[in-house]
């Protein structure tokens, strides 16, 4: 691939102006407060925008926006669609309902727009941690810069992604790749936030596993669902409980359904990839889903019985965020997909990991010893 650094340019002076005002606000808001506090505030932010860039990141794929602007980083060439009015107007003239066209165009720009806004927000957040790490003490409290350092390389990878997401024209494990970078970076963000608020959390021996067991099952079906959302198989099964036509376990193809290195569409001889792939790819996650949901139901529930006020404050935020899962996840198959109920399902994905992150976070600081340390 060709870098245009020109467009790169462009897209990074467009990232720091839209990043310029959240900046500011954050400033004129925290005049008084210490630079850890500062940093958590930084953090705190550049977390919330990163997922609402994650729920946009879903409109774009879901509206099939993601080749709106088939190069990168710019529009054929161009910083916005409007210098590039007449190539998008000649694509969408040959193919009205293709993937490129005016609107599309403008989705898939504003998803870098922003995304780059969030880059230049952890570049800004990384100079300022080692800038205040070089002070030996705020307030007690020792900054560390390695999670903003880690967060910074992250994000830059996740560029790296996105680019390569639209250079290979939306190959599922790229694509796929992309949405877990995505989901990464939320969770670096989290632990970087939690480490600037300590508030230990202990648990007994054998919570403290099943919190583990349950991230690690988490990410796994975030992955699941990832998989099927860049290979479009949410519809390969419309009913529920039963998959199609009452059929509860129907014809399926797991060879081909999870080759992973092929193209969008394609199976792993090459041909066309069978509906009975993409049924495979459906049913594994929704088996997956009984699964996570079996683990994290009895997590909750030793959470609550455990007595503490603060695991039951936990057990609560987990519970509703997989009540919202589970609707939004029942009202993807018995309505057809409709676009509100995929972001939400999206949404709920990313809220699960992100109170799982805060809790082992919470979890380790309980288990380290005392120290002035803060990670940022």
């Amino acid at each position: 691939m060709t870098m245009d650094w020109s467009a790169l340019a462009q897209l990074a002076g467009l990232g720091a102006l839209l990043a310029a005002g959240p900046l500011l606000g954050l400033r004129l808001r925290s005049k008084a407060a210490s630079p850890a506090a500062r940093l958590r505030a930084l953090t705190v932010m550049i977390l919330f925008l990163t997922f609402d860039l994650i729920i946009f990141g879903a409109f774009t794929r879901l509206t099939d926006s993601g080749l709106g602007c088939p190069d990168w980083p710019g529009c054929y060439g161009q910083a916005s669609p409007v210098g590039a009015h007449h190539d998008i107007a000649a694509a969408q003239a040959a193919m009205p309902t293709g993937p490129v066209t005016h609107g599309k165009a403008w989705v898939e720009m504003i998803h870098r727009y922003l995304a780059s806004s969030v880059g230049v927000l952890i570049l800004v957040l990384c100079v300022l941690s080692w800038i205040h790490a070089r002070k030996a003490q705020d307030g007690g409290v020792r900054v560390s810069p390695w999670w903003a350092t880690v967060t910074l390389a992250w994000v830059c990878m996740q560029g790296a992604f996105g680019a390569l997401t639209v250079t290979m024209k939306l190959f599922p494990a790229i694509v796929t790749l992309h949405l877990l970078g995505g989901m990464g970076l939320l969770m670096l963000l989290a632990w970087a936030a939690q480490g600037y608020a300590p508030r230990p959390l202990s648990l007994k021996p054998g919570l403290r596993l099943a919190a583990i067991l349950l991230y690690g099952l988490l990410l796994l079906q975030v992955s699941l669902g990832a998989w099927v959302s860049t290979n479009y198989a949410v519809l390969a099964c419309s009913d529920f409980p039963a998959c199609q036509a009452g059929q509860w376990w129907p014809d399926m193809d797991f060879t081909h359904g999870f080759a992973i290195w092929r193209e969008l569409g394609v199976g792993a001889d090459g041909g066309w990839l069978p509906f009975e792939a993409l049924t495979a790819i459906h049913m594994v996650h929704r088996v997956g889903a009984l699964l996570v949901f079996g683990v994290l139901g009895g997590f909750v529930w030793r959470l609550w019985a455990s007595g503490q006020a603060m695991a039951r404050v936990w057990a609560q935020r987990l519970a509703w965020a997989a009540a919202w899962q589970l609707v939004s996840g029942l009202s993807n198959v018995v309505l057809d997909w409709p676009l509100l109920a995929a972001l939400a399902h999206t949404g709920g994905a990313a809220m699960l990991l992100l109170l799982m992150s805060f809790l082992l976070a919470q979890l380790r600081q309980s288990r380290a010893r005392p120290e002035n340390t803060v990670s940022s």
